[in-house]
């Protein structure tokens, strides 16, 4: 493949402490050099093809830690080949999929069979999670190591708790052994039960049944005592209410080895929207549209303030989209029946940089946390653009407004909330090992031409 070298983008780079307007080149799958204007000059290879990157941002590939491609056995919500094209047009370079698949992730030949998968069909690196215990039943161990060893990267039965402490407790004794966090699904399911809404004022004007915070925040008090007796890595899934985020700042404070992960829905939406309610008279939704039913469920304004709150301080440390695709026969029900969760990967940098623009963060600090810490929490190699790091890398135009349209979106799941908003902030190309995994409408015309790119 040709070398490529990207001119005039605004380079963000947390791993250099790096942001400025630079030139990059990337050659034979990795990054070669990075030349900041007004310091180095970059110059052009034989062969090279140039690209001119003004006005928008260049920075390492996303990496998701938490995200549901349904292969195998529910291919009718995704696949890992839609699932991977749909990260990708969303900046992401490495997806950590969950095991609450069918067959679930709990055996070796699962394991292989989606890293053979994703190696022939995805376009971007695929990490599967294997489960905790055998048909995410919860009650026997899965053979970990050998998960471990076929390239699972941590343990979760998401979508499930693991309601034995005994379990659990056994379950992070051999994570620690392996090197691998547990990734739990936090909820008790007795206080859960039945619940499809977060429990609280809007909760009680629809007459819906509610899931309290508490839910989550009793197995999170539990999973951190046993982490601290365990040594194991825990790493906290969807973090959603103050309560949680308190719990977690205390036990960073005493030591325990406990990393937490928000999702951009919980960071920047509110139940409110369960009623039809939000703050753009521009994006309307119907109360009861199924599109806000997820779980951990949206909560209250005082719950998203404290998430953000934080992620700001470092007690919550990365942002995972918990990208949940449904097929339109999961959610064109009644709120009751309506299965839980919200297709992310496409809306989320457009979401997030709604954070940035009202001052909330700014732009290194969020790529950092969609990038080099996610990496540093499993101990990846990716989301740096060092010398001689692997070629993932995204750009987007932080500027470009669009209108979110579900029935474009690559992933076969278009079950977002954010149907008919206007976000603002667009992917325009996701490299991958310096291979083209999306390609957007600006710049499309012009790799095709210049370098024959269709992507994998």
């Amino acid at each position: 493949m040709q070398p490529l070298v990207i001119r005039n983008g605004r380079v963000i780079d947390p791993a250099q402490r790096l942001d400025a307007v630079a030139d990059i080149l990337l050659q034979d799958g990795r990054v070669r050099a990075i030349a900041v204007r007004g310091q180095a000059e970059l110059g052009r290879p034989d062969g090279a093809v140039e690209l001119d990157a003004d006005g928008l941002v260049v920075c390492p590939g996303f990496i998701d830690l938490h995200a549901h491609l349904r292969e195998p056995g529910f291919e009718y919500k995704e696949t890992i080949a839609t699932g991977t094209r749909a990260a990708a047009a969303g900046g992401f370079t490495t997806v950590c999929c969950m095991a609450n698949t069918n067959p679930p992730i709990d055996t070796r030949a699962t394991v292989e069979y989606v890293l053979r998968t994703a190696a022939r069909e995805g376009v971007i690196r695929v990490l599967p999670v294997a489960a905790i215990t055998r048909g995410l039943a919860g009650c026997e161990l899965t053979e970990m190591a050998d998960l471990a060893e076929a390239g699972a990267v941590g343990f979760s039965d998401d979508g499930k708790p693991v309601v034995s402490g005994q379990v659990m407790r056994r379950a992070m004794e051999y994570a620690s052994m392996l090197g691998r966090p547990i990734m739990p699904h936090l909820e008790d399911p007795s206080l859960a039960e039945g619940g499809v809404m977060n429990e609280g004022p809007v909760a009680t004007r629809l007459g819906l049944r509610g899931i309290a915070p508490e839910a989550e925040e009793v197995e999170l008090y539990r999973d951190l005592a046993l982490a601290r007796l365990t040594g194991c890595h825990l790493h906290v899934l969807h973090v959603s209410t103050a309560g949680s985020v308190e719990l977690l700042r205390r036990a960073k404070e005493r030591g325990i080895r406990v990393t937490a992960e928000v999702t951009p829905h919980h960071l920047t939406l509110t139940d409110e929207l369960v009623a039809g309610q939000w703050r753009s008279a521009a994006w309307r939704l119907e109360p009861y549209d199924t599109r806000t039913k997820v779980n951990p469920p949206l909560r209250s304004a005082a719950d998203v303030r404290a998430v953000l709150d934080g992620l700001k301080d470092g007690t919550i440390d990365c942002i995972a989209t918990d990208h949940a695709p449904h097929a339109d026969v999961d959610k064109n029900v009644d709120y009751d029946s309506a299965a839980f969760g919200i297709s992310g990967f496409e809306t989320a940098l457009g979401l997030l940089l709604g954070l940035v623009r009202e001052g909330e963060i700014t732009l290194p600090f969020l790529i950092e946390r969609l990038t080099l810490r996610p990496a540093e929490i499993l101990n990846l190699p990716y989301g740096r653009l060092t010398p001689g790091s692997a070629a993932d890398v995204t750009l987007f135009d932080p500027e470009q407004e669009w209108d979110v349209d579900p029935q474009r979106f690559l992933s076969k799941g278009k079950n977002t909330p954010l149907a008919g908003a206007t976000l603002r902030g667009k992917v325009q190309l996701t490299l991958f090992g310096g291979q083209p995994a999306y390609v957007g409408e600006r710049l499309q015309g012009v790799l095709n031409l210049n370098m024959g790119w269709g992507g994998k």
